[in-house]
């Protein structure tokens, strides 16, 4: 794991680097941004995880989250899912999951088939107003995300291109592909002074180098960034106004205050109840 500042930024450049992680790998998960370390710096966005899995298919448990949203993105391979309505479902590449746990709810899934799996799962914290809010489940076909140039839009809006899905926040979120040698620049809205970007594939010129598997913060400023591939590469980038709400953590949920997270906790208690009385959750399986 490894927090760092960046080398001194080259003349020219819009807007340097502030800091610069590589993650705490899981089995196939790798977690580049979460609450104990940059996440409390990028709010709205709290948690990523980079997913790279190479081998057999597996399946996740069901659990729990209130008080954030959060958005699946895969540039190769394949993952399922199990919704808060307990529909199966599974999500392509180039496809986006959107689930918002609002006030609290359940979903579960896996990695579909076997070869390679590469992408990211996003967590957002939600503000006040939505936080206890009805859980949304939107699903979207790779056809149905607009691009512009080599970015897709999962959230928010960028150039002629935009996200169907409402975002809970002023935030875009971008998935970028760039052969080598290909440059790219993004000037995001001037009051979207929170910017990163993680790399899923290759190595990118900002112009200090970002490499697979990096997670770099820029510094809080309205400037473009300017990325050059110096090989084929894949990453996310997100924007966003700064998130002005403390962050208040259980073990699945982010709140804005200790009496939202304790009635988001319930929530997911009551639903636990009432999962494990229908059968598709055992007692012991997890406690919340």
């Amino acid at each position: 794991m490894t927090l760092a500042l960046a080398k001194t930024p080259l003349p020219g450049l819009v807007r340097p680097i502030a800091h610069r992680f590589g993650g705490q790998a899981r089995g196939p998960f790798t977690r580049l941004m979460s609450p104990s370390d940059v996440g409390h710096i990028l709010k709205p966005f709290v948690f990523l995880d980079l997913v790279d899995h190479e081998g057999p298919p597996f399946e996740g448990s069901l659990h729990p989250h209130s008080g954030i949203a959060t958005v699946t993105y895969l540039f190769e391979g394949s993952a399922n899912y199990i919704d808060p309505d307990n529909t199966k479902g599974v999500l392509r590449a180039g496809g986006v999951e959107w689930m918002q746990a609002g006030r609290g709810m359940w979903h579960g899934g896996g990695l579909d088939e076997a070869g390679r799996t590469r992408g990211f799962q996003l967590w957002i914290a939600l503000p006040p107003a939505l936080e206890l809010g009805p859980t949304i489940s939107i699903y979207q076909a790779p056809h149905d995300i607009q691009s512009d140039g080599p970015a897709r839009v999962l959230l928010g809006g960028y150039g002629a291109a935009s996200s169907a899905i409402v975002a809970p926040s002023p935030l875009n979120y971008l998935a970028v592909r760039l052969k080598a040698g290909e440059r790219w620049r993004y000037q995001p809205p001037a009051d979207h002074t929170v910017l990163w970007a993680a790399m899923a594939l290759g190595t990118v010129s900002v112009p200090d180098e970002v490499r697979q598997g990096e997670l770099v913060v820029f510094v809080r400023s309205n400037g473009a960034v300017e990325f050059e591939a110096l090989s084929d590469a894949e990453f996310v980038l997100g924007s966003a106004v700064p998130h002005e709400h403390d962050l208040v953590l259980g073990y699945y949920s982010v709140h804005t205050s200790d009496d939202a997270l304790r009635d988001g906790e319930a929530h997911i208690e009551a639903i636990k109840a009432r999962l494990v009385k229908e059968g598709r959750l055992s007692d012991a399986s997890l406690l919340v």
